[in-house]
């Protein structure tokens, strides 16, 4: 037996078959026959399946035929073995005789699936005749050998391995209280990990007690009554054999029949009944008052029953199933001290077969690793250049050549090596993606370590924010990463179930719902609402991710990671249009209620209590405020670019195009409209970025209005380079052209870029506040700009009208005064030709008296 409750009898029939008896073992997870040139490390892992029955179930006292595979043959296996495959793991083996040594044609003897490779032949250190359960977790197996006065007893318990078991006969002339006045043994591991069973009398309820004249009553050894005994007389059991193995203890030992001490040992009847003891309970070591192992009250855990031992009896069906089977050392990881990593001997690691050197953290050899998400870890990696540590998904690690190619590498890796004079110090924080199970290994030499626990911190140690909703009745945890978002909810009250919402309200908005099964499962739904009754909760499919909800004394918590971005199509389904923007607030409201199903919900199933508004929560900040009808500084910020965008700097375009042959004053109207839209426009974006306490560029609305207030402030800018304008008469100059095409497409742009601006403006606060009347607000935004754009092209009509005219009555194309020259960009050529005529021309002055 090495692990999982191994236990049966091997007997070779022929060439080609065997047959197992009285097998139990615990169930694994890729389990077979295996076969191998050794016993150690290297011949069993490099070993071979030989027979093609799976042993994947819990085996209990079963007996079966095995045939070996036609390519095996029995001289190329020397162990025996049942093996798992994922965990590289030996369960038990056989370790077969050599053939030179046994007798020619002799019958193969059975032969124990044990560990102990001193032990071949008929010895069967955990295998007896009989096996009598005396409680749940706790039983006594023997072998009567009446020729040799003596019995061997095995007691088996799934027990602490800090506890003892007893057990022993009652005075056969006492009717009760048994306890007082029994021969019992002791049995248990020292602190160095060794088996012991030693002999004990009982003379009172209580603990060992060494009286002022030398005397001791109660539970003691037989030793303290009769002083030392270097012969054995008095202490007539001998221990033969023990282990600690999946959180089991087994310890067999023998006695006799009719032992020598009448005093304090009591005569066994081999063929009658018999009145026997047994009790379960923790065990001080000695000190420097009482040298001896001091059992301590049972707690509850003892019992007596008649027992003859010449009867065949066998009621132990099934190996014990421990429910704590670790016994390694336990290091909690503490985010003020390194772990310090060396190497060392293996003595006791936890899944044999392993290499000699294994992996020590904290001076303790293998130990469970205990971490927190959210709570970093710091490593001082000392364990040599040859040893390079990391924490992996394979519970094997050792994979520097690639062999499990879908493995996850979670920390470490071939840098992470260092020496005790020069170690390596590196820092391992666990998120809330971290497995609850996962190994620190060796990259370079398989199963030199062992696991790693990640269990739930705190929920702010997981998440980097977290604010109070409405009514402080929920609390909300996330951490933004660049395309996702991870997301936990906890109630403060107890409840069936917990759903948070994004939206303004129940109806019209997204739920996410946790609550606990009928299976004792957690779960996690997704739903569009878009009523008030049941029929209006419909689920949806949404990508989630990371999905965990749980309940610890009524108190719910849901946790699940998704996408910022739905991966599919706008309004191809409702969740499609469930878009997280960082940048601007999320509505966010929750309801409790004392049941949910996710099949057939009813009245009964909705909420009993629910938030009474809505909580804006700004992902980016880390805070969240309870939510207005409509944020008065957004309202504002939206009329000013509205006056900007939607009035004034079209205005003051329209100026340039169609005022100027009503004189200079044209020139003073474009300038004074452009300067105050510029001025409205940036107060307008002040207003903005202080409402939203700073801003990015994830919203379209954000690119189009940037955009804009650039094109915007280079209009000013690009006015004051402006080349000088020609004198009458004179030819434009390359200059001057290139400069006024760059001002009037800057301008223009502009303001097409200012009303998209404006248009994803009002889009986005409905998408965020779901205000019903955005949608009116967008087409009356819409419409004006349509009658913005007939105006022009009625101002155009007008203005080649009034261009024919004046070219067929002879007047300039150009006037007095300070304002810029009139010319027809969207027309080039036409200009261009009527200046070649005007040049042609004879300009004719009529000069008269200046007085009369």
């Amino acid at each position: 037996m090495v692990q999982h409750q191994l236990r049966g009898v091997l007997s070779v029939i022929d060439d080609c078959s065997f047959r197992i008896t009285q097998f139990e073992m615990l169930s694994g997870s890729d389990v077979h026959w295996w076969g191998a040139g050794g016993d150690d490390f290297q011949n069993l892992t490099k070993g071979f399946v030989i027979s093609d029955q799976n042993l994947n179930q819990t085996y209990k006292n079963d007996s079966f035929l095995v045939n070996l595979r036609k390519n095996v043959t029995w001289d190329r296996i020397k162990v025996l073995s049942v093996w798992d495959i994922p965990t590289a793991s030996n369960f038990g083996h056989v370790l077969f005789r050599n053939s030179s040594n046994a007798t020619e044609n002799a019958a193969p003897s059975p032969m124990p699936v044990n560990g102990n490779t001193s032990l071949i032949g008929n010895e069967q250190p955990t295998m007896f005749e009989n096996c009598k359960v005396l409680s749940e977790g706790y039983r006594i197996r023997w072998t009567l050998k009446e020729e040799e006065d003596g019995i061997d007893i095995g007691l088996e318990g799934a027990t602490g391995i800090q506890n003892y078991m007893a057990f022993g006969w009652a005075n056969p002339i006492v009717s009760a209280n048994f306890m007082v006045g029994s021969d019992v043994v002791i049995a248990g591991f020292k602190e160095d990990g060794m088996p012991f069973a030693d002999d004990y009398y009982i003379t009172k309820y209580s603990e060992c007690m060494i009286n002022k004249d030398g005397t001791v009553q109660g539970v003691c050894p037989d030793t303290m009554y009769e002083g030392s005994d270097p012969i054995g007389l008095v202490n007539n059991t001998k221990l033969v054999y023990g282990h600690r193995k999946d959180g089991v203890s087994f310890i067999r030992y023998k006695r006799r029949l009719k032992s020598v001490d009448k005093k304090y040992d009591m005569p066994v009847d081999p063929k009658g009944n018999m009145t026997v003891i047994w009790a379960l309970g923790s065990i001080k070591p000695p000190d420097s008052l009482r040298p001896f192992y001091l059992p301590t009250n049972h707690g509850g855990s003892y019992g007596h029953l008649t027992l003859n031992i010449s009867e065949r009896v066998n009621d132990c069906l099934g190996p014990l199933d421990a429910e704590d089977k670790e016994d390694q050392d336990l290091v909690i990881a503490d985010k003020k001290e390194p772990l310090v990593v060396v190497t060392g001997p293996a003595l006791h690691y936890p899944n044999p077969p392993n290499p000699s050197k294994v992996l020590y953290i904290n001076k303790k050899e293998a130990p469970i690793l205990r971490v927190e998400r959210g709570v970093p870890v710091k490593f001082s990696i000392q364990a040599g250049h040859d040893v390079a540590f990391y924490v992996t998904s394979d519970p094997l690690g050792g994979n520097a050549t690639l062999r499990n190619m879908s493995e996850t590498i979670y920390f470490g890796g071939p840098e992470a090596e260092g020496v005790q004079a020069s170690p390596t110090e590196l820092v391992w924080a666990p998120d809330r993606n971290t497995p609850d199970l996962v190994y620190y290994q060796s990259l370079y030499i398989q199963k030199m370590g062992w696991k790693v626990q990640v269990v739930d911190g705190g929920l702010p140690d997981m998440y980097n924010n977290s604010v109070s909703l409405d009514d402080q009745q929920v609390m909300l945890f996330w951490t933004l990463s660049e395309s996702s978002i991870s997301i936990a909810a906890r109630g403060e009250k107890k409840s069936g179930y917990l759903s948070v919402g994004f939206g303004r309200g129940m109806v019209n908005s997204f739920a996410y719902v946790g609550w606990i099964d009928d299976n004792g499962r957690g779960r996690v739904s997704t739903y569009w609402i878009d009523g008030r009754d049941p029929s209006s909760v419909h689920p949806t499919k949404e990508n989630l991710t990371y999905v965990r909800c749980k309940s610890e004394n009524g108190i719910i918590t849901l946790e699940f990671s998704r996408p910022l971005n739905p991966s599919c199509k706008l309004n191809d389904r409702p969740e499609c249009n469930n878009i997280i923007d960082p940048t601007t607030p999320l509505e966010v409201v929750w309801a409790m209620g004392a049941q949910w199903s996710d099949d057939h919900l009813s009245v009964r199933n909705m909420h009993s209590v629910t938030s009474k508004r809505p909580v804006s929560v700004l992902l980016m900040r880390g805070s969240a405020e309870a939510e207005e009808d409509l944020r008065p500084v957004l309202a504002v910020h939206g009329f000013m670019m509205f006056l900007a965008w939607g009035i004034l700097l079209p205005g003051g375009t329209l100026a340039a195009r169609y005022l100027k042959h009503v004189g200079d004053g044209w020139f003073q109207i474009h300038v004074n409209l452009q300067y105050s839209g510029l001025v409205i426009v940036f107060l307008g974006f002040l207003f903005a970025v202080a409402e939203l306490r700073g801003f990015t560029f994830h919203s379209l609305h954000v690119k189009f209005g940037m955009l804009a207030i650039l094109l915007a402030i280079a209009q000013p800018v690009n006015a004051y380079l402006r080349p000088k304008k020609p004198s009458n008469g004179e030819e434009v100059s390359a200059r001057r052209l290139i400069w006024e095409y760059i001002h009037v497409i800057t301008g223009r742009c502009a303001i097409i870029i200012g009303g998209a601006a404006l248009i994803t403006g009002m889009k986005h606060l409905g998408d965020r506040y779901g205000d019903e009347n955005i949608h009116g607000l967008i087409w009356a935004l819409i419409i004006w700009f349509l009658i913005g754009a007939l105006t022009v092209i009625y101002l155009e009509y007008r203005e080649k009208k009034r261009r024919s005219w004046d070219r067929i009555s002879g007047r300039s194309n150009w006037v007095l005064g300070n304002g810029e020259e009139d010319i027809d960009l969207l027309n080039p050529r036409r200009t261009m030709a009527e200046k070649e005529a005007l040049s042609s021309e004879r300009m004719e002055v009529q000069l008269e008296p200046l007085s009369r």
